[in-house]
């Protein structure tokens, strides 16, 4: 059975069947958030988030800026109709989960702390905890 697209469904399947990276996804949610936060609130180190966010950043899930010293991600529509709606599904999906809320309430909690942890000093706050705050 032959390709009918230049898609590659099963890397985007097997992006989407990691938890590390189901959980930034969760933590961009619709903003644009800064690795520095992936870091602290997912509790891993920075290599390990960024090799997360390069797999994906090749299947088009989520875009980076760089700002500074400053990386940015947010989640970009794929441009294969199917897979952004299978996107869209797990991000709703996602919203339902107890850890996907708790790593949630953690990122409103370390951007609204009156003394963010040093690595965080000069970090751009997500736009939807500066709401909050």
């Amino acid at each position: 059975m032959g390709k009918t697209t230049d898609f590659e469904m099963e890397r985007f399947f097997l992006a989407l069947s990691d938890r590390t990276r189901l959980r930034i996804l969760n933590l961009i949610g619709d903003d644009e958030i800064c690795v520095c936060f992936f870091v602290e609130v997912l509790d891993e180190l920075q290599p390990k988030i960024s090799r997360h966010l390069g797999v994906l950043r090749e299947l088009g899930i989520v875009s980076a800026r760089k700002d500074g010293k400053w990386m940015h991600y947010r989640i970009d529509t794929p441009k294969y109709p199917h897979a952004a709606r299978m996107l869209e599904d797990v991000r709703a999906w996602l919203k339902d989960d107890k850890e996907m809320q708790r790593d949630r309430a953690r990122l409103v909690k370390v951007c609204c702390s009156s003394c963010l942890p040093p690595a965080l000093n000069g970090a751009p706050l997500p736009a939807s905890v500066v709401a909050v705050r």
